[in-house]
């Protein structure tokens, strides 16, 4: 299984997708934290707060992540390479999750420029340091756990297609569903206690919870339920070729 990591983590290094997608993410969230004169430009702002980049990032992951996984198995399965892969001494299972850590590795790797944001507010205010980086730090944790429930949809889409762009459509319009769907249903159309259980089910509610600096463990407990329910979704997928 380890070796199917790192052959799927080389696989994105020794390509340009990897590094384009990085670049990407990078490239739109500097621009929207400290160059376009919108709300989340730290300068403008006037306050030593990386709360944009919070904001900004999950709508950059809608596109991003499914990049990232739209070619896990669609790749495998119109290059006929499927069968070989789901023949070596590894469970299906072990395939997937294989795959869905490789993922989730890359996204965390995209993260892990952005701290040099973190160090230029810290530095920027006054006095130095007046950061409130608990918050921040239970932003980023927060953004590892949408980003674990991305991937887990993006694998789940790839694993029904042999087609990389229905993947990439499947997996940004389920991952936005999830995010933004069941919030909306409650602002738009069902308030009330009623729609407040509805929005719970939404990605948004719990990643925003986290966002505060608390750590809930029902959150937690959410964000592996979630990942867990589309790795399982995928197993069955990739069992149904047994049919």
């Amino acid at each position: 299984m380890f070796t199917l990591f790192l052959k799927e983590i080389n696989g994105f290094l020794n390509s340009l997708i990897g590094y384009i997608v990085m670049i990407v993410f990078l490239v739109i969230t500097g621009l929207f934290l400290w160059v376009l004169p919108l709300d989340s430009n730290i300068l403008d702002f006037g306050y030593a707060s990386m709360d944009g980049l919070f904001i900004i990032a999950p709508f950059v992951f809608l596109f991003l992540i499914p990049a990232i996984t739209m070619r896990s198995f669609a790749d495998e399965k119109k290059s006929g390479t499927i069968e070989l892969l789901m023949t070596q001494p590894l469970t299906d299972l072990q395939v997937i999750l294989a795959k869905y850590f490789a993922g989730l590795v890359l996204v965390i790797f995209s993260l892990l420029p952005t701290l040099v944001y973190f160090f230029s507010v810290y530095r920027l205010g006054l006095p130095h340091g007046n950061l409130d980086t608990g918050s921040m730090w239970g932003s980023y944790i927060g953004l590892v756990f949408l980003a674990a429930a991305f991937v887990a949809v993006g694998i789940f889409s790839s694993s029904v297609t042999d087609n990389q762009i229905i993947s990439f459509i499947i997996a940004v319009f389920l991952s936005a569903t999830f995010y933004m769907g069941f919030e909306l249903f409650y602002t738009f159309i069902l308030s009330g206690s009623i729609g407040l259980v509805i929005q719970s089910f939404g990605i948004n509610a719990h990643y925003s919870s986290i966002s505060r600096g608390v750590i809930d463990t029902r959150d937690i407990i959410y964000f592996i339920s979630i990942s867990a329910f589309f790795i399982m979704l995928t197993k069955l997928t990739l069992e149904s070729r047994k049919w």
